[in-house]
């Protein structure tokens, strides 16, 4: 997986000093996790993992207001019979100068660095602004 991540993201990454290693590059990744913080961050919006349903526009105003720029939500779909999406990735795009920044911007260029908070393999899509939320634990 590590090996995977580097190949994919890492390469680009590489041209930065701040960056150019394998150590360098998951050192990085791990720190703006923390730094980010994001259970905290949805915590204080009274958004936690449970068994009840969330707004996606709910979550994501949230996500907004404290960090200052819009993510990238990424949900799987509701299974057959189901009514609700659930969060499946949450991710946030940095500058080369490793600053927060929207992720819908500026789409020509490639992201040096990407926070991947993925539940796991499945098929992801963007999340539906409309369909009730399930906001699961495992989202790291």
């Amino acid at each position: 997986y590590r090996k995977h991540e580097w190949e994919k993201h890492g390469t680009c990454a590489a041209t930065l000093q701040v960056l150019n290693s394998q150590k360098k590059y998951f050192g990085k990744a791990l720190e703006l996790y923390q730094h980010v913080d994001l259970n905290s961050c949805l915590l204080k919006a009274g958004i936690k993992p449970s068994s009840s349903y969330y707004e996606m526009t709910a979550i994501k105003e949230a996500l907004t207001r404290f960090y200052g720029v819009t993510p990238k939500i990424q949900c799987l779909l509701p299974e057959e019979g189901e009514k609700a999406q659930t969060i499946g990735q949450i991710e946030f795009c940095f500058t080369k100068e490793l600053q927060l920044r929207n992720c819908t911007a500026l789409k020509g260029e490639s992201n040096p660095m990407q926070a991947d908070l993925k539940l796991g393999t499945e098929e992801l899509s963007v999340c539906s602004d409309t369909l009730p939320t399930y906001y699961p634990s495992q989202v790291q």
